[in-house]
């Protein structure tokens, strides 16, 4: 595997990690703030930490279609997806939210295979849904319960975000190939606060302070300045590796959000979480060991 390739699939593992950190950071302050609400906050802290070095690299032009598609897609993996995630997680626990949301590997093999972009080798298949095994596996005691029907509103919600996030992530590799990360990231950032800034204005965002103590503002601040980082991380992943190698990392989600659940919320950290871990990492060492993706003329 070419070193740049190996740094790429670092990213996206601390990526993994951020995505379910933030996801137990917006579950302690998702009652007390609206989902849009706290989308807006989040993608307008990250849009400011990427501004100063935007202006500092080389000025980028783009091409007016590619920069409308970039945008686009920007309020799709912004705006749409993490609406539909904080809304989805105001009825399900961030555990498990995670381990719904880690079908997105698998969701963009399908989506990237479908349209020409990966070969969908059986060591691929067989990694990614070790990954999703493994992760059952950790969480499985939690499933196992009667849910009510608000928690399958919550997976439904989780689930589309998913989607959501597999689509772009397909759809992102073009136009990552034509122009730097920083830029891209800062365009589609703004694309989704400004997309935001309606439903966040319907819940009083800026008509009333949000009710939050001084905890769940560092939740805030920590989910915007991680999600700034951590999206820089995920499209320059995208940038040198597969969607299926990178999206793969995901899986790494669901057990961040065990550990942190329990520490911090409560959440029950069951023994199932060690063997969990094992199929995981079997899982990722398949997955990224696959055959390379097919080569456009």
């Amino acid at each position: 595997m070419k070193r740049q390739e190996t740094l790429a699939l670092v990213a996206a593992a601390a990526t993994g990690v951020q995505v379910g950190a933030a996801m137990v950071a917006t579950r302690f302050v998702v009652h007390d703030i609206g989902p849009a609400s706290l989308a807006f906050l989040r993608y307008a802290i990250a849009v400011l930490c990427l501004v100063p070095p935007v202006l500092m690299g080389a000025r980028v032009r783009f091409a007016i279609r590619d920069l409308v598609v970039v945008m686009a897609l920007g309020i799709v993996q912004f705006g749409v997806l993490i609406a539909l995630l904080n809304f989805g997680l105001q009825f399900i626990s961030s555990t498990r939210a995670a381990l719904l949301f880690s079908t997105f590997p698998l969701m963009t093999m399908i989506i990237a295979a479908c349209l020409g972009r990966e070969r969908l080798s059986r060591m691929k298949i067989a990694g990614v849904l070790l990954t999703i095994v493994g992760v059952g596996m950790a969480l499985g005691e939690r499933l196992i319960t009667q849910s009510t029907a608000s928690e399958w509103l919550g997976a439904i919600l989780v689930l589309a975000a998913a989607l959501c996030g597999a689509i772009c992530s397909v759809l992102y590799r073009p136009y990552l190939a034509r122009y730097p990360t920083l830029p891209i990231g800062a365009w589609a950032m703004l694309a989704s606060v400004v997309f935001l800034a309606a439903p966040a204005g319907l819940e009083g965002l800026f008509t009333e302070m949000p009710r939050l103590g001084p905890g769940g503002w560092i939740a805030v601040l920590f989910i915007g300045l991680s999600s700034g980082a951590g999206y820089v991380l995920w499209l320059w992943a995208l940038k040198h590796a597969t969607p299926t190698r990178v999206t793969v990392f995901l899986s790494l989600s669901p057990i961040t959000a065990a550990l942190l659940g329990a520490s911090f919320l409560g959440e029950p950290f069951t023994p199932g979480i060690l063997l969990g871990l094992t199929g995981v990492a079997a899982g990722l060492w398949l997955a990224t060991r696959s055959a390379p993706a097919l080569k456009r003329p």
